[in-house]
């Protein structure tokens, strides 16, 4: 009896665990109470609940192109200062191979120093000779495929911190594809998706650059202005519009520095901020790292009188003079709403993208086809459940209450679990959970009839009882070991919807295993502790 008294103290603390799990704290003990309860904690998936499906696919060149041009900078300095004369650092084919940068005008007696020199600072890179007696440095092969791979991360990782700062539930965002650099997004239950795609897709790439001419109202005007040839130290960049002339958009252009004074990467951790001007208009005020405050103060003491360009995401969004030289805050300004301040603040205290995504798919589920599952799934549950306690019922007699039971409290188990975990219930996870009923209905299959065996040949109930689950254990033990090894690949390999059925699958029959030997065993234990010696067992 001793043994009956802690195994029925641990089965009550597990129910009354996981029907916590299941319905936390409800507000109101009624039936429309603890389904709303019910709904609360445990967080329908994008085929339930309805939502958006994306497939992104990340541009790693972008990221090995910024490498690349932060390595020509590099070299750019570090050539004069140990005494390597060139004509020309540049990348020869930035579109096909965007890792490898040429070097011109090197001396034969010098290539011994530049290749010491980029084994020291530039250790990611190779020097080989090339074509004409130049020199062609490029990314070694691992360094370049771990820079892609990290780009990925992440990407993953900023929009991840850009979705959770929405408020979105339980947002599915992970690697698609095997070597193909893409990114699955599944966003359950979004409001407004045209405003979470723009501020996902947004590389926010801060930069603030010396302005060297403009406004300019055509890329031709702009040409004109500097003789037909821009100069090697500058680039060209789209600002905001004029607005509609002769009914179309008028666009600007300025003439900024090819190098920032300062970048995305310059800013302190959560250091935006929406504001107003003097004028009580948003705008976003920013603050800089130690080191992004020293650069930004060098910058802006040597070019007091100039004008420097905030540029985002490579588009001039302001142009102001420098009257002071700036430290560690700087503030953007004009033409933001209370909204679009926030999603700047919001993309920029994210972290910048480091590369822009394209996307490949796009597919939107509508919530009224998440009812509709939610429907057919639960019916089918419903329905399975009780067909499965019917026969169990006539079929094992007495016994049957038993398995009744214990498959009652498998559902319960799972159910709590879900609530625990925060797990998504996919309709893939519906059905792991209606296969977990079936893999509990042939645990308690297995030992019935090995009960049945023992009794016809002569055992008595305790006997029979001790020698049937003896003999099952085995049985129930490796199938369930198979089939979670199968939900661990689905689990490693799959997409979220499939990931939900091999989590629900796992789970449930971890928890039959519980419900199916530990609780049935005290059930046919506490039968046989109230019945008389030599009477027969109801099996």
């Amino acid at each position: 009896m001793k043994g009956l008294r802690w195994k029925s103290a641990a089965i009550i603390f597990v129910i009354v665990a996981f029907l916590y799990g299941m319905f936390g704290i409800p507000r109101h003990l009624s039936v429309q109470g603890l389904s709303n309860a019910v709904i609360h904690r445990i967080h329908l998936g994008l085929d339930l609940e309805g939502g958006t499906h994306m497939i992104l696919q990340v541009q790693v060149n972008d990221a090995v192109k910024v490498d690349a041009q932060q390595a020509i900078e590099q070299l750019k300095r570090l050539l004069p200062r140990n005494n390597i004369p060139f004509t020309d650092i540049s990348e020869p084919d930035p579109a096909n191979n965007p890792d490898q940068i040429a070097i011109k005008g090197v001396a034969l007696d010098n290539i011994a120093s530049l290749r010491d020199l980029v084994a020291r600072q530039l250790p990611n890179y190779i020097l080989a000779s090339a074509a004409g007696g130049n020199l062609l440095l490029s990314m070694k092969p691992a360094s370049l495929a771990e820079l892609k791979n990290q780009t990925v991360t992440q990407s993953i990782e900023t929009i991840r911190n850009r979705i959770d700062q929405l408020g979105v539930t339980e947002p599915v965002i992970e690697r698609y594809g095997m070597g193909q650099y893409q990114i699955m997004v599944e966003l359950p239950g979004i409001s407004d998706p045209e405003r979470v795609k723009s501020i996902m897709q947004s590389t926010a790439m801060l930069e603030i650059r010396q302005a060297l001419g403009g406004p300019y109202t055509s890329r031709e005007e702009a040409y004109a202005a500097n003789n037909g040839v821009l100069p090697s130290n500058a680039i060209l960049l789209q600002g905001r519009s004029l607005g509609q002339i002769g009914g179309r958009e008028q666009n600007i252009y300025y003439l900024v520095s090819s190098s920032p004074a300062v970048s995305g990467r310059d800013l302190r951790a959560g250091g935006a901020s929406v504001s107003t001007d003097d004028l009580n208009r948003p705008d976003v005020t920013f603050s800089l790292t130690t080191q992004g405050g020293q650069k930004f103060a060098a910058f802006t003491g040597s070019h007091i009188g100039q004008q420097l360009a905030v540029v985002l995401d490579n588009r001039v969004a302001e142009v102001a003079t420098i009257q002071q030289q700036i430290h560690d805050q700087g503030r953007i300004t004009g033409g933001f709403t209370q909204e679009s301040a926030k999603d700047l603040t919001l993309i920029l205290n994210s972290g910048a993208l480091p590369a822009s995504i394209r996307y490949l798919e796009e597919s939107t589920v509508g919530p009224s086809l998440g009812a509709e599952s939610i429907r057919d799934g639960i019916r089918a549950a419903v329905i399975g459940m009780l067909a499965v306690l019917t026969f169990m019922l006539v079929y094992y007699r007495g016994a049957g209450i038993n398995a009744d039971v214990a498959l009652i409290l498998n559902l319960l188990i799972l159910l709590g679990f879900l609530g625990f975990s925060g797990a998504t219930l996919t309709l893939p996870g519906i059905a792991g959970a209606i296969l977990t009923v079936g893999m509990g209905v042939d645990s308690n299959v297995l030992i019935f009839e090995r009960i049945r065996e023992e009794v016809r040949n002569g055992k008595t109930a305790s006997s029979a009882i001790e020698q049937g689950f003896s003999h099952a254990w085995i049985t129930i033990v490796d199938t369930h070991v198979t089939t979670i090894v199968a939900a661990a690949i689905l689990f490693i390999f799959g997409t979220g919807p499939v990931k939900g059925f091999a989590v629900t699958l796992t789970f449930g029959l971890l928890a039959n295993l519980f419900t199916a030997v530990f609780v049935s065993r005290a059930i046919f234990d506490f039968v046989l502790s109230h019945k008389h010696r030599g009477q027969a067992l109801s099996i």
